[in-house]
């Protein structure tokens, strides 16, 4: 394709706002352009590296027997209703009216509408096992999107639905479709690591992130090295570790302690370590008050209390319901009261004596409280973020953190969605039961960005091969030159037949050209310039930047033994 044909805005500035590097790169390389906050357009580059994304995600996919389908982005309420999300989901789903004042959603994915379609024409256990995807663009409606494709509004997903019979079938298509999401990002040229991580608003007990590493990576990944495991830190278990009390219980002591509104605030008045003082939090679950207490240099992990307590509905308590309750702001609180409140602690907490706690009124604090003797725990838990350096549970190793991009996640979701919606099967025993349900999404635009993440230098872009917009860019320098522009013709022509070509035929200076090239990052560089009339051009490779002027006599061959080089 010639370039002057081809729709490609480079910048020389990129925008005020763009922050991580895969978005100004894609942003100052022409390869998107934004129409307003977490929403883009994809510009010609932009949407070839998505084809050639898409390409391997359908080989993969049809590899394990699913089969491509693709449902209505806009869904009824309804559906939504059966299953209980339409009001737990929350605000990012983007809902509207249409003119009859039905209500839709803009679908962020499909378990809903799938269910739907399956639940009429499944009715038999030997029309399983069945998995179905699609590749579509979802809908959320984020508070803050940032990162350009890495958390905006719109986005392009590949959603999987799986169905079955039993649960050694379920794991089967798990494990399928947890090895072709390797194979995927294996071949896009994506360094990932799964881990173990939680279902969030999906659901289901059973779930892995795929998790592409990168320095702006909004997850932050718990390893260990010398073992295999892998988690999202919002998963990663504190092995528990005991304490060494105190040689002495000492009396309790009230304290008046001014304008000290945080741990660190009291820690600092009082001249003690942060991890000697105690945070008393007031958590709300199915409607009951409840206390979590950690230790001041930790912090309280919601999606392991949710765990613990087998609930998606915990919420911190507001700041009226806490004065109401124990008569003292955030800050000021401790467990000795005499409400009916459960206390509940982290395992941290466990064996020690004479802790520093708020004493339920502003301005003062406890020392030398003691479980038991002053307050009583209700039981012990892991409820808290782990540390780096901490030791992993079941001796898994000492934890190391990591950032990362979550590019993919595959789900055992189970019969939450079947039997909300009365999706049946006869077995085959001729008994109706809930089908049992897998979903699995790899977020496609989020990929290409991740790429980028992953593969570029101080000049721009570097395209793993795989998914590159061309294979080969060819630079005509001058091209008002008629050997130059003749030789660039010509050679254009030759590598087009194997090869997909750009041509930058455009009356630019060399420098912009070069400029360009670097930025757009394709594999291998042929660049016809002042040797052209003794029919020698140079060949470069965008990833190692090495060089060679070679005849052109020699140069299809010579350019494809070194394009089978590059990865």
């Amino acid at each position: 394709m010639k370039q002057s044909k081809v729709f490609i805005p480079t910048m020389k500035e990129v925008p005020a706002g763009a922050d991580a590097l895969s978005h100004r790169l894609l942003l100052k390389a022409g390869l998107i352009k934004q129409s307003t906050s977490g929403i883009y357009s994809y510009l010609p580059l932009a949407a070839r590296v998505l084809n050639n994304i898409e390409t391997i995600v359908r080989e993969e996919m049809e590899a394990i027997d699913a089969v491509e389908i693709l449902m209505p982005a806009l869904q009824q309420a309804e559906l939504w209703e059966e299953s209980g999300r339409w009001g737990s989901y929350g605000p990012e789903l983007m809902r509207l009216t249409d003119r009859h004042g039905r209500e839709f959603a803009l679908g962020p994915t499909h378990e809903e509408v799938v269910t739907s379609i399956v639940r009429d024409e499944l009715k038999s256990y030997k029309q399983l096992p069945l998995t179905l995807f699609q590749i579509q663009s979802k809908f959320r409606d984020e508070k803050r999107p940032r990162f350009g494709l890495l958390r905006g509004r719109e986005f392009i997903m590949k959603d999987a639905y799986s169905f079955h019979a039993d649960e050694a079938s379920l794991e089967t298509t798990y494990q399928d479709m947890s090895q072709a999401y390797t194979n995927i990002f294996r071949r896009v040229g994506l360094n990932v690591r799964p881990v173990v991580a939680d279902s969030g608003a999906i659901g289901g007990s059973h779930t892995h992130e795929f998790m592409a590493l990168s320095d702006i990576g909004e997850d932050t990944i718990v390893y260990s090295e010398t073992t295999d495991y892998a988690a999202n830190i919002e998963k990663a278990e504190v092995a528990y570790v005991p304490n060494v009390k105190h040689d002495d219980v000492k009396e309790l002591t009230k304290i008046e302690t001014p304008n000290v509104h945080t741990a660190q605030e009291l820690a600092d008045f009082l001249n003690k370590p942060l991890d000697e003082i105690t945070k008393s939090m007031i958590f709300k679950v199915d409607g009951e008050f409840i206390m979590v207490l950690v230790r001041g240099h930790h912090e309280i992990n919601d999606v392991k209390l949710k765990a613990y307590f087998e609930t998606d509905h915990i919420d911190l308590a507001t700041q009226a319901e806490i004065v109401n309750l124990l008569g003292a702001n955030p800050g000021s609180l401790g467990p000795i009261f005499e409400k009916d409140i459960k206390i509940y602690a982290d395992n941290a907490l466990q064996d020690l004596n004479n802790i520093v706690v708020g004493a339920n009124e502003d301005g003062y604090h406890l020392l030398n409280a003691n479980v038991d003797r002053d307050f009583t725990v209700e039981n012990y838990g892991d409820f808290r973020f782990i540390l780096e350096g901490e030791s992993l549970a079941n001796d898994a190793g000492i934890a190391k953190f990591a950032e990362g991009i979550e590019v993919g996640q595959v789900f055992k979701l189970g019969t939450k969605y079947s039997e909300a919606m009365n999706a049946t099967f006869l077995d085959n025993q001729g008994r109706a039961q809930p089908l049992l349900m897998g979903c699995y999404g790899i977020g496609v635009s989020r990929t290409l960005s991740a790429a980028v993440e992953q593969n570029n230098d101080d000049s721009g872009i570097i395209w793993p091969k795989a998914i590159a917009p061309f294979d080969i860019h060819v630079i005509t320098l001058n091209p008002k030159k008629d050997e130059q522009r003749e030789l660039g013709d010509q050679l254009y022509d030759d590598l087009r037949q194997s090869f997909d070509v750009l041509y930058d035929d455009r009356k630019e200076r060399a420098g912009v050209k070069f400029n360009d090239a670097d930025l757009i990052g394709l594999p291998v560089r042929v660049v016809v310039g002042k040797n052209a009339a003794e029919g020698i051009v140079e060949v470069k490779r965008r990833d190692t930047g090495e060089s060679e002027d070679v005849a052109v006599s020699e140069l299809v061959d010579y350019v494809t033994a070194l394009y089978a080089q590059v990865k």
